[in-house]
């Protein structure tokens, strides 16, 4: 049973439901039926697209393309007419499924006994696109078995069993909600709530032992306490696709009496490295590699870096995780096995990571120092006036990079003086901002990160 990549889907002893969704409850014999027909309708197709709505019906559709063995690329919902026209075209799909105009209709009540072969474990079974914030989007080829394999890896870091009910909210085009939200419980067993939106009230009003969410979501939980709280019977809070400020790990922690868990992926590498469910859990830090991961850090040369808490280098992976390459733009940039991920970090003696951010963002050299923005953002989420911060370096002709800081006020304007001063005072002060800006909101994409690339810009 292990080598089907939707075990628990195929399971056909277990009648409980799989999907409960504001659409409704779907028993785990109805969505295979509901996929199993789409998947009779789509046999033989090279590459399908579906319009990722929120909700049971893209998941019966993804669940149809994967049993079917066809590759499947979800369109974000609110992707501009230009995004959709590159990822249809780029991608080469031949069907759209889709209940809108021009789309194969994925709500139905046809339901098929007819299940199709296991596919080989090598095939494409994604191909999600990136957000192109260096050029158009890249369509990331990700296989059955690299799926698989890091689920398991997660259902053994996690300790994930069938008697979970996950629930979240998270868009279903992206490997947070898609590959762990949605394909888990396909796989390792259990219930998915998806409460289409991922609110506090839906989530507190959902009753779940795992918990999903980015740390937008997290963050407007622990501002509501009543809903953080009616999350305490949970076993597992997650957060990831950005770090999560130490200020809501702490509130959270207090509210609902756990400390979420925090983890690191992306989508060429799906989730490498996590907080282990029965370890320990540290603000600020992602954890250690997941089982069949190696990490390491390397600098501009490619030279192995020291792991000492403090020296700040290239993250590289390898395993089984790695996606298979770019569509149309050739195999995985693999060296030997390892991928360079283009986030900067530390990894401490006894292995625990801290993603610093973006080589290209988050890295600052000012002074002929190598500064970490999240370190300073860190310091700037202590200080009780500030609500958001981001940190970018900034063209400099003395220090080649200033550290420059947005920040987003809790009420009132604040002292750029006393910013500066509060950092200087807990770090070192060359790590302090040299410039600090008051700003009403930061620009953050879909999955909460924040957009550096758009401050520079700005």
């Amino acid at each position: 049973m292990r080598g089907m990549l939707l075990t628990a889907l195929l399971d056909p002893e277990d009648l409980a439901d799989a999907l409960v969704t504001p659409d409704g409850r779907f028993a785990r014999h109805d969505l295979l039926g509901w996929a199993a027909s789409i998947a009779e309708q789509i046999a033989g197709a090279p590459i399908v697209a579906v319009d990722a709505t929120p909700g049971a019906a893209t998941i019966a559709a993804i669940t149809g393309a994967l049993l079917a063995g066809v590759p499947v690329v979800p369109i974000p919902p609110d992707a501009g007419v230009l995004e959709r026209e590159h990822i249809l075209s780029d991608s080469g799909a031949t069907l759209l499924l889709s209940d809108g105009p021009g789309g194969m209709p994925i709500t139905r009540t046809a339901r098929s006994s007819t299940v199709p072969v296991e596919p080989a474990p090598a095939s494409p079974a994604l191909v999600l696109y990136t957000s192109g914030t260096t050029g158009k989007p890249k369509g990331v080829v990700i296989s059955r078995a690299a799926i698989a394999a890091d689920l398991d890896a997660l259902a053994a870091a996690w300790e994930w069993t069938p008697a979970d009910t996950l629930v979240h909210g998270l868009p279903l085009y992206h490997v947070h909600g898609l590959v762990l939200g949605a394909l888990g419980p396909l796989r390792i067993g259990g219930r998915l709530t998806h409460t289409g939106r991922p609110t506090p009230s839906a989530y507190a009003s959902s009753s779940g032992t795992m918990y999903f969410g980015v740390p937008t979501v997290w963050s407007r939980v622990a501002a509501e306490p009543a809903a953080a709280r009616a999350l305490a019977p949970a076993r597992l809070l997650v957060s990831g696709s950005a770090p999560l400020p130490a200020p809501v790990f702490h509130e959270l922690a207090a509210l609902t009496g756990q400390a979420p868990i925090e983890r690191y992926g992306m989508t060429e590498t799906l989730i490498t490295i996590s907080a282990r469910a029965g370890g320990e859990r540290r603000p600020g830090q992602v954890g250690l590699p997941l089982d069949g991961i190696a990490s390491r850090l390397v600098d501009e040369s490619g030279a192995v870096l020291l792991a000492d808490g403090s020296t700040i280098g290239q993250l590289q992976v390898r395993g089984a995780t790695m996606f298979d390459g770019y569509l149309r733009h050739g195999p995985a940039p693999l060296t030997d096995g390892w991928f360079t991920t283009g986030d900067v970090a530390t990894i401490a003696p006894d292995g625990w990571h801290r993603i610093v951010g973006r080589a290209s963002t988050d890295l600052i050299k000012t002074g002929g120092y190598r500064v970490g923005a999240g370190e300073v953002e860190d310091a700037l989420l202590l200080h009780p006036a500030v609500r958001e911060a981001a940190v970018i370096g900034l063209p400099d002709p003395d220090l080649g990079e200033r550290i420059t800081a947005f920040v987003v006020p809790e009420a009132g304007p604040i002292a750029e003086a006393d910013l500066i001063a509060f950092v200087a005072a807990r770090l070192a002060a060359h790590k302090r901002p040299r410039t600090v800006r008051l700003v009403d909101a930061l620009p953050r994409n879909a999955m909460g990160k924040v957009q550096k690339t758009r401050l520079r810009d700005a």
